[in-house]
């Protein structure tokens, strides 16, 4: 989800939402972002809206969170009237895994109560490998989750202690196939490529880390260093160098051929999956424009082309949802070109690609330029679809500039 508030409408006290948002709502899949905003330490690199307990202090805590969680979650079935059943959850952060296995029981009872899910519903939490055992993967399973996304990063140890990770460099995977026995089918590894000191050899041993753990999905992210961070100022200062473009470029490439060779195929330019259950379908939620209600501090939601984005302090989440306001902290009405440039953004990142008629005149003439140049694939083209290359994909915002 997106950490930087963008520049939007306030958004009225009680959530309520027009009724075109309503429009059509249950004929497009509908998903719930619950965002724990609880990390044991800071990362150096990470600007997502998470807080460390001495940050917090007495402020808000796992409880008051959770509370104002279940009354959001009550007031977004209030707002879309007939809530859909949910067809996928993702639970995120911060660190969801220092819940507990009994605290993401809870919020999982909460979507439950509030909106109920569909049949065959994906499950997702996302788990620091430092804070999952067997008994809590276990645990999670029987309550419901049916799919675990563990945060790895990367093999070696100096390249973790770069980038501040607590963990050891064998315990995700180890967490990986403790998931894997406790019944767990789908077991995503998160990795972070292109962090300053970190050799081709260093990549590789985290690809062959990753195989060894026998997961169905791999995300991999280029680092990028974030204005506010610890990484940054330490960028700034001289003592680490900003990350190149050419180096990140070979690496997603070595990836890419190791994911390949492991038998998952790309889906989305920055994940891999062994099949088409295994992608992960809330995230195809984001990419395809659908439904989804966020809930937690800084969450950001989209209905019907609607989106809003909560306030980001868990006390003020809390404060609000106690005294019966939304937690709602602005809003935008999405115009019809802002949409189409979206879904451009997004859609052309997957796979299938994206219907070449969504273009207007310029922008299908710049398709046809494109896969002149070889970025966009040619006989996808010529049935109607942009889909890009292996050489598109490493330049793939450069594509939707053209194409926008």
């Amino acid at each position: 989800m997106p950490s930087a508030l963008p520049i939007g409408d306030p958004a009225p006290p009680d959530g309520s939402l027009p009724t075109s948002a309503l429009t059509g709502l249950g004929d497009r899949p509908f998903g719930v972002y619950v965002h724990v905003p609880f990390c044991a330490t800071r990362c150096g690199y990470c600007d997502f809206n998470t807080y460390t307990a001495g940050e917090l202090g007495t402020s808000a805590s796992p409880a008051s969170w959770l509370e104002g969680l279940r009354r959001e979650l009550d007031l977004a079935a209030s707002v879309l009237g007939v809530p859909p059943a949910v067809d996928t959850v993702f639970v995120g952060g911060g660190t969801p895994s220092l819940l507990g296995a009994e605290g993401l029981g809870q919020v999982l009872d909460a979507v439950r109560s509030s909106f109920g899910l569909a049949p065959g519903a994906e499950v997702t939490t996302e788990s620091n490998p430092e804070s999952t055992s067997p008994g809590f993967f276990s645990a999670i399973r029987d309550a419901g989750y049916t799919r675990v996304s563990l945060g790895m990063q990367s093999a070696a140890r100096h390249v973790l202690a770069v980038l501040d990770r607590v963990h050891t460099p064998g315990r995700p995977v180890a967490a990986a196939r403790e998931a894997r026995a406790a019944g767990f089918e789908h077991v995503n590894l998160d990795l972070i490529y292109g962090t300053p000191g970190e050799t081709v050899d260093d990549l590789r041993s985290s690809l062959d880390a990753v195989r060894s753990a026998g997961v169905d999905h791999v995300s991999a992210y280029a680092l990028i260093v974030e204005e506010g961070t610890a990484l940054a100022r330490r960028v700034r200062r001289g003592e680490l160098p900003m990350p190149d473009d050419d180096v990140l470029a070979d690496k997603y490439e070595l990836i890419d051929a190791a994911m390949t060779a492991q038998g998952l195929t790309w889906y989305e330019v920055s994940n891999w999956a062994a099949s088409a259950d295994a992608a992960c379908r809330h995230n195809l939620l984001y990419w395809q424009g659908a439904d989804w209600w966020g809930a937690g501090p800084g969450a950001h939601s989209h209905v019907g082309g609607v989106r809003w984005w909560n306030v980001k302090h868990p006390a003020k989440y809390a404060e609000l949802l106690a005294a019966g306001a939304s937690p709602a902290a602005g809003r935008e009405v999405l115009a019809d070109d802002d949409r189409r440039v979206e879904r451009v953004l997004l859609e052309l990142r997957l796979a299938t690609g994206l219907p070449l008629d969504v273009l207007d005149l310029e922008g299908q003439a710049e398709a046809k330029a494109a896969a002149a140049d070889g970025l966009l694939d040619d006989t996808a083209l010529a049935r109607g679809r942009c889909v890009l290359t292996d050489r598109g994909r490493l330049l793939a915002d450069a594509v939707v500039r053209r194409l926008t």
